[in-house]
């Protein structure tokens, strides 16, 4: 039985993420519960940087394959997904070619193994080699470069190529010089640790007692810029998981977490629990839901693309098109409008997505203070980012892929800070 093959299982599991994303858009992250099911945790692990590797590096696998057909595959055909696992083992993973023919024909049976075999064949014998860096697809080139240009979109393919460092936020900041000590990581500000990537979180000292929890450099700046919440109430708009709630519960807030999600709730909470932290958790819809009062500070890490997550979730690249952006925007505009509503009089709003779209940054800020006479924009000052950071002419901040990249990069963001008057 073609099961009884060493390491199939877990091929036929990346083969159906690879599936989910590329011929149906799910995210990644939705698609793996299923897609993994029965696996080994090791083999889970395998299965999901198989499919991620190919995600990363598919506009030049499809190169390498279209090089060796006579007609070109369709985009969503078995035999191209099974090509582009096998390539990526091969080629990113180091997987020995022959353990890979033997895993990646039984995923064709009933299908053109011929043909499979005789691309993977062809590309062996002429050594192929995929480039330095990985391309960008079209559409996303179509989007990035006219709104960046060359070096950020240099420092895409470069942030693309490898997955990310592992960042953790501390809920003590003041004790950020031990536990770098402890956990052997550097860090780039108060309050921040980072670590090489492939770290055993659950098994690192510090996890058990709640001391940190595990948040890119870059998320972690839009709760930053609120501040000190002693004696002061605040708003954690689409809350979950939780990683900014826990940062507004740690700068001394009084905290009201709200999300939509019953299941992301429960992570929430759970984190909560681990870092002995608190927040009034609100199982809402921010569209609908109403307040009984108003806030010193809301903080709406709204819904977005999450291109900038790119680098620890590359399926984005392949899922997200202008249409879905559009419609994203739109959403990002009326919780904006929803929520200056809740805010004090001199209290804060801090908007922010982890998306390298303009429409879902830039824009919605104009736009915002436009709409929103009775805000200003309050600058983000050098002391409240990491060195090499700076706010844009606006006082926003914009982080990219290339920032930072000797130290291992961060994710795309953008975040703006308003102050609403008469106080």
């Amino acid at each position: 039985m073609n099961e009884e093959i060493s390491g199939l299982p877990t091929r036929r599991a990346a083969l159906r993420l690879l599936d989910a994303v590329m011929r149906m858009g799910t995210p990644m992250d939705q698609a793996t519960a299923n897609a993994t099911k029965g696996l080994s945790p090791p083999d889970r692990a395998l299965a999901i940087a198989i499919a991620q590797e190919s995600l990363r590096w598919s506009v030049d696998l499809d190169i390498l394959i279209d090089s060796k057909t006579k007609q070109a595959l369709p985009d969503d055909s078995k035999a191209r997904m099974v090509l582009r696992l096998a390539l990526a083992q091969i080629l990113r993973l180091g997987t020995p070619p022959h353990a890979v023919i033997a895993t990646a024909l039984p995923l064709v049976d009933k299908g053109p193994r011929r043909l499979v075999h005789g691309v993977l064949g062809s590309l062996l014998r002429a050594n192929a080699a995929l480039p330095e860096l990985p391309s960008l697809p079209e559409s996303v080139m179509m989007r990035w470069h006219p709104a960046w240009g060359d070096d950020m979109v240099a420092g895409a393919q470069a942030a693309l190529s490898e997955p990310p460092p592992l960042d953790l936020a501390l809920r003590d900041p003041a004790s950020t010089a031990h536990w770098a000590e402890i956990l052997g990581g550097e860090s780039l500000m108060p309050g921040h640790v980072r670590l090489p990537r492939g770290t055993a979180v659950e098994e690192l000292q510090g996890y058990d007692e709640g001391a940190w929890w595990v948040q890119d450099l870059a998320a972690s700046l839009p709760g930053r810029l609120l501040g000190n919440g002693s004696d002061k109430r605040a708003l954690d708009l689409c809350a979950a998981p939780g990683g900014k709630t826990m940062q507004l519960s740690a700068a001394g807030f009084t905290v009201t977490a709200l999300d939509n999600s019953a299941r992301r709730m429960d992570r929430l909470m759970a984190n909560l629990e681990r870092t002995q932290l608190n927040a009034d958790r609100v199982t809402a819809d921010v569209m609908e839901w109403e307040p009984s009062g108003t806030y010193d500070a809301i903080l709406l890490d709204a819904p977005c693309s999450a291109t900038g997550t790119m680098r620890r979730h590359p399926d984005v690249l392949q899922r997200i098109d202008i249409k879905q952006i559009n419609n994203l925007a739109a959403l990002q505009c009326a919780m904006l409008d929803r929520a200056a509503a809740w805010v004090k009089p001199g209290g804060m709003l801090v908007y922010a997505t982890c998306s390298l779209e303009p429409q879902e940054g830039e824009a919605q800020a104009e736009l915002f203070l436009s709409k929103h006479p009775d805000f200003s924009s309050l600058p983000a000052t050098e002391g409240e980012l990491p060195q090499g950071v700076t706010a844009n002419a606006q006082g926003d901040v914009r982080t990219m892929p290339h920032m930072l990249a000797d130290k291992g990069g961060m994710d795309g963001f953008f975040i703006a800070r308003f102050i609403r008057k008469g106080a």
